[in-house]
């Protein structure tokens, strides 16, 4: 008996639409449902590779080759131009692309998956094989999406804390071969403000933080100087058009005392009285100003500054995992009236006296600004021991794990003019910082400074033998002194510093606070 081709020996056609049914596209025989599966995974693995097992060789090359032409284009990229890399890493533009380009990358992803397993599963298939495939591909589809979708989230995320920050060349120009411009070292002015949800707008933002960090570029090692809020007579350079309205420095001639004309209203108070653009192009008038005369009465050229709003810092604190630092007398927690005098102003609570206290949020924000029965200089010591903490214990894994927390609170919290150009050049440098000593100098009437009488000239001599010690001591070694006749001068160069038998003008801030408690509350 012969038989048709196609048919079985009882002359049924039914062998003939089984094997078409079986035969891809490409010819080859279709997979078992395991095989099915197990080429939908290795497809999702390496993206058209189960198309192209399915029979359609040609869309699946072509998918693969160009994930492979993309990767090897990336990673040539990156090894012959790694500034150009570098330099598009702090564009926001190019995040809101790598953003979009993620979501697409999901979405065709998914519909590679799908495809596949459409392609090379048996036919007709049975509920069974329906049900265990909708839900592999399901599974699937998932594995891949959700990483996808969180980094174009991060991706977006960065894109938005770079443009809502940052400028593009911020107030200054920056040279891409030399980003400091052959400067030895960056001034950053730190402001701690005020503003925020439960402050009257109307009444515009104290600086009640002060500070300047001036950080020595090669090496990281920094001086922390910190102002007392009420300063008084805070000059401006001769030849700052602010001196014309201010001639005598930031002050009240009829009354010293009015806290209208302390330094701590200076960000507000001037912008209200001053053409707002006397001192050229500026997105914050009121820090620029502050720049002019804080950089002058130190007798430092202030390259930067960074305003942080306080009412958001303990979201900061958050993001970064909080610090450790040591308690030496109670801190408040609350309270309304600084002297104390008003027991119903009383604070809610108190951190207590203690050894490497880990401190997050709210308490690390109080540890900052306690200052119920405490005067302003405690808080200011304090202040520099946050951010020595800061430096010294800011995990960077911690940093990238909490990454979307720190860049969605630095948009509620920080104003700056630092331009995103120098972002990368800034962290190297707060990288070497964590590795070197950090000393500070308080302007308080332990250094002789009379908030209604100060004296600049003294400050800035104070101020360039800070500099002069804090230069001397990241070039000591374990072995040998430094020559205490000798160190290096802001620029590099060789300078008298203090003799052993002086008190130094400036504090090693590691040893500034260090656990040494105190008796009561500080008054």
């Amino acid at each position: 008996m012969t038989t048709s081709p196609g048919t079985n020996p009882s002359g049924s056609s039914r062998g003939r639409r089984l094997a078409a049914d079986d035969l891809t596209s490409g010819g080859d025989l279709r997979p078992g449902f395991g095989g099915a599966v197990a080429w939908t995974v290795a497809g999702t693995v390496i993206p058209g590779l189960g198309l192209w097992r399915a029979g359609h060789k040609v869309l699946g090359g072509v998918i693969i080759g160009a994930l492979v032409a993309l990767a090897a284009g990336l990673g040539i990229f990156a090894m012959i131009n790694p500034t150009a890399l570098k330099a598009a890493a702090t564009d926001p533009n190019l995040w809101y692309g790598v953003a979009a380009a993620l979501l697409v990358l999901a979405l065709g992803w998914i519909a590679i998956i799908t495809s596949t397993h459409l392609s090379l599963r048996p036919r007709p298939a049975s509920a069974v094989q329906r049900i265990v495939g909708g839900a592999l591909v399901g599974l699937l589809s998932f594995a891949v999406a959700a990483p996808l979708a969180f980094s174009a989230n991060v991706a977006y995320t960065s894109a938005s804390f770079l443009s809502t920050t940052f400028e593009s060349g911020g107030d200054t120009n920056v040279n891409g071969t030399d980003p400091w411009n052959g400067a030895d070292r960056v001034n950053v002015l730190l402001l701690g403000g005020d503003s925020g949800t439960k402050r009257a707008s109307t009444l515009g933002a104290r600086t009640d933080t002060i500070i300047v960090a001036s950080v020595d570029i090669k090496t990281g090692a920094t001086t922390l100087f910190t102002l007392p809020r009420n300063a008084t007579k805070m000059p401006f350079p001769p030849d700052s058009p602010l001196h014309k309205y201010y001639p005598n420095g930031f002050t009240d001639p009829s009354n010293v005392a009015n806290a209208e004309y302390f330094l701590n209203a200076m960000y507000r108070n001037v912008p209200a009285h001053v053409p707002n653009d006397i001192l050229g192009k500026t997105k914050d008038f009121g820090a620029k100003a502050m720049m002019v005369s804080v950089g002058y009465a130190l007798g430092l050229k202030i390259d930067y500054y960074g305003f942080v709003n306080m009412d958001g810092f303990k979201d900061f604190m958050n993001a970064i995992g909080g610090i450790t630092v040591n308690v030496n007398y109670r801190v408040p927690i609350g309270g309304r009236n600084a002297s104390g005098s008003n027991p119903e102003q009383a604070p809610s609570d108190y951190i207590e006296i203690g050894p490497n206290k880990h401190l997050t949020g709210g308490y690390a924000l109080w540890y900052a600004r306690g200052r119920y029965h405490l005067d302003d200089y405690s808080r200011m010591e304090r202040q520099r021991c946050v951010i020595n903490a800061v430096i010294k214990q800011a995990d960077p894994a911690t940093i990238l794990a909490n990454y979307q927390a720190v860049a969605e609170s630095g948009k509620k919290t920080i104003k700056t003019n630092i331009p995103r150009e120098l972002l990368l050049p800034l962290l190297d440098v707060a990288l070497r910082a964590k590795n070197a000593k950090l000393r500070s100098l308080v302007l308080s009437p332990d250094n002789g400074f009379v908030f209604g009488r100060p004296d600049w000239v003294k400050v800035r001599s104070q101020v360039q033998k800070s500099l002069n010690e804090t230069s001397s001591a990241n070039t000591a070694t374990p072995s040998a002194s430094p020559d205490p006749s000798t160190s290096a001068s802001p620029s590099g160069s060789a300078s008298p510093s203090a003799s052993p038998s002086k008190k130094p003008k400036s504090e090693d801030l590691e040893d500034a606070c260090a656990y040494h408690p105190k008796d009561g509350t500080k008054k």
